[in-house]
């Protein structure tokens, strides 16, 4: 039988917490270094100087590091095929933007790491710069789950297929069904995954989406423990559907390993309330 799957409603968030004036103010507090919030400044002389400089600066050598990476890595792919190279060039690819960007990361919770056993990583995703975040700062060889289209781009696919990363199919009911199996099936050879179970960035400030049930349906498939993670100030460093890439104090917090054994598809939705709310829990909400 089909297992139902289902999307979990997402609670309400406050629009201004404690924490959240703290970091404006630029006051210290416990679970961060202060990371910035989207927004919260006025767009004066200081943002557009900022935004010229990104336009004419910082994209451009971006560009430059995708396109020379990209070569690099897809020329190592002709004697490594199992990925590693590619993530080695992924890694640098993501430590020289945040470097250009002035990006600093502030990371916490490597020791729930030191079980080398293989997991799958849940991320809340407020920006595109949670990717660059993810390759410089995971001390782990993980590839990603992508959705399928992605694979049939030129030059992206090429690279995102040779690297190992996993495609998904979402339109078509039968087909998503077998190709989580299959993703399943990898994870269980040893395969550590990170994904984004809301499965797409918010637009909205603050505000986590829904989780897609078929994150969890999968983790219980591969019977692999789900380690969920929380990143606050990525949408300060690049906000959404703009061009604009601001350096800033960004965190990423890696909580607890969330074990799956013994857990079946009727599981799915309580599975995925606890990874929601250890995400939330450490959760700094970005203000318009």
């Amino acid at each position: 039988m089909e297992p139902r799957i289902r999307e979990d409603r997402a609670p309400t968030i406050p629009q201004v917490s404690e924490t959240q004036a703290n970091l404006e103010r630029g006051a210290p507090h416990a679970s961060a270094a202060g990371p910035a919030s989207s927004g919260s400044r006025s767009r004066g002389r200081g943002y557009w100087l900022s935004y010229a400089r990104s336009l004419l600066f910082t994209n451009n050598l971006i560009y430059l590091y995708t396109a020379v990476l990209s070569v690099v890595a897809l020329a190592g792919s002709l004697f490594d095929s199992r990925g590693r190279w590619q993530h080695g060039c992924a890694r640098l690819w993501g430590r020289l933007i945040l470097k250009t960007s002035g990006v600093r990361v502030r990371l916490e919770g490597l020791e729930h790491l030191q079980d080398r056993q293989t997991m799958i990583f849940c991320v809340n995703h407020p920006s595109a710069m949670d990717i660059p975040i993810l390759l410089a700062s995971l001390p782990v060889q993980f590839r990603f789950l992508a959705k399928q289209e992605l694979f049939q781009l030129p030059f992206l696919g090429w690279f995102l297929r040779r690297a190992g990363h996993i495609a998904v199919e979402r339109s078509r009911p039968h087909e998503a069904k077998r190709s989580f199996e299959e993703a399943a099936a990898r994870i269980r050879r040893g395969t550590p995954v990170v994904l984004f179970p809301e499965g797409t960035r918010s637009r909205r400030a603050g505000v986590m989406l829904p989780f897609k049930a078929g994150t969890f349906y999968l983790a219980i498939q591969a019977g692999v423990p789900v380690v969920p993670i929380t990143l606050n100030g990525s949408r300060h460093t690049h906000e959404p559907d703009t061009l604009h890439i601001r350096g800033g104090q960004t965190e990423m917090i890696i909580h607890e390993a969330i074990p799956t054994a013994g857990l079946s598809t009727e599981d799915v939705q309580t599975l995925s309330q606890r990874v929601r709310e250890e995400i939330l829990s450490r959760f700094v909400p970005a203000r318009e």
